[in-house]
């Protein structure tokens, strides 16, 4: 195996130099496969477009007679509350002083909250001003006029910091091929968030919304990031290969296994939008979930390719075929692992409930949240693995001929003996 195989070959940027009847031939055959692709996503974008989604921003997020403040803990001992604010001492309540005025409350914090908070940290506090002291037979119950409530963490600052560092490092390493990286991905959130996201809400086909945000992911964000190129556009038909795999996969396997979700949201969301097939949003997940990783082997085959071609132009096509192939498997190898370690540390809290409960061990792999995890493994896999050998196939047929090659080095050594006097 030669130096240029193992290297993984990730320069997915640089120029294909390629002769003009060379390059004129196959960017004509791919913009034969790729401009539908793209009439057919545009045309489903216009077709199921949410417009206004009235259920969107329906429900109120805080209580009535409630406003939501900021607060900075100051103390966490129940009793130093208590000698602070006075009221019932209350192995949940920590001191924290209103950011707006200043005045130091007693808020009322979860357990599972409060054992990770610290003297400075910032709060999203639900102030409740209905709950005025009750009057009974035997006087006041000494209830305070004002409750405060722990709503969640103050996050906006360290967030955009943390989100601040994250460009910097990415434009810092990869320069402007960062910043479209980061371009792309702008407009695959966008795609989700103002698309994906509402059509669902409309009621419109999961299946059908998730195709359609699913390509124009695609396509924004391999043509923003890479650039539009006959690499690029190689690693595109085979992604939207491995994207038809995985969703008829998805879509059996959630069938044939009956998964429906499992969790609080999806019993929320069955009872927001009871239209809604569970089973349709679970696949939709995991067709989403899956296409990052896809998109980086296409790309890398694609461009594993090319480099080989370039590197010896002489090679046969069985040839590089053969050595691309074997980038191919070692990237297959890391990458199954890869989606199995995501999947696992996603669903953590998840594992440890479920392993609970005394059962065997079939029965622990076939439970439903065991279930999903595993199949939303081997979904992914699946479409990843078969698009490996389909993109490293795509890329050598698009290859110059034998003839072209010929008539290119003839081309080249004219060139060259001109120069040359």
């Amino acid at each position: 195996m030669g130096q240029e195989e193992v290297s993984h070959l990730h320069n997915h940027s640089a120029p294909i130099r390629l002769e003009a009847r060379t390059q004129k031939r196959v960017r004509a055959l791919l913009a034969a496969v790729v401009l539908p692709l793209v009439a057919l996503t545009l045309v489903g974008l216009i077709f199921l477009w949410p417009g206004k989604v009235a259920l969107i921003g329906s429900q109120r997020q805080l209580v009535a007679n409630s406003t939501e403040v900021l607060a900075e803990v100051t103390d966490l001992s129940p009793v130093s509350c208590l000698s602070l604010v006075g009221g019932v001492s209350d192995a949940q309540e920590v001191c924290a002083t209103l950011l707006e005025t200043r005045e130091i409350v007693s808020v009322h914090v979860p357990p599972e909250i409060r054992q990770g908070l610290r003297v400075g940290d910032k709060l999203r506090v639900l102030r409740t001003s209905g709950a005025v002291s009750n009057q009974g037979a035997e006087g006041s119950t000494g209830l305070p006029s004002k409750v405060y409530i722990y709503l969640d963490m103050y996050r906006t600052f360290p967030l955009a910091i943390l989100a601040l560092i994250y460009v910097l490092v990415v434009v810092a390493v990869a320069w402007h091929k960062g910043i479209l990286a980061l371009a792309g991905l702008a407009l695959s959130v966008t795609v989700i968030v103002f698309f994906v996201v509402p059509a669902l809400m409309s009621g419109s086909s999961p299946l059908l919304v998730t195709l359609v945000g699913v390509s124009a992911m695609i396509l924004a964000s391999v043509y923003v990031a890479h650039g539009i190129s006959i690499k690029t556009t190689t690693a595109l038909l085979g992604t939207y290969f491995g994207l038809v795999v995985t969703t008829l996969a998805a879509f059996t396997a959630t069938r044939w296994l009956h998964l429906t979700g499992t969790g609080e949201e999806i019993a929320s969301v069955h009872n927001y939008f009871p239209t809604i097939s569970l089973a349709s949003l679970v696949t939709c997940g995991m067709v989403i979930a899956g296409l990052g990783a896809l998109n980086d082997v296409t790309i890398t085959q694609a461009s594993t390719v090319w480099e080989l071609y370039e590197t010896n132009p002489a090679r046969s096509r069985w040839a590089i075929f053969s050595s691309a192939m074997r980038v191919g498997r070692d990237h297959i190898a890391s990458t199954v692992y890869t989606l199995s370690f995501a999947y696992a540390g996603t669903a953590l809290p998840m594992l440890m409930l479920v392993m609970l409960v005394n059962r065997s061990g079939i029965d622990l792999v076939t439970s439903g949240q065991i279930s999903e995890e595993i199949v939303r493994t081997l979904i992914a896999s699946m479409g990843l693995v078969l698009a490996i050998p389909v993109t490293t196939g795509i890329g050598v047929l698009l290859l110059p001929h034998k003839r072209e090659q010929e008539e290119n080095n003839v081309v080249r050594s004219r060139s060259i003996r001109r120069k040359n006097g």
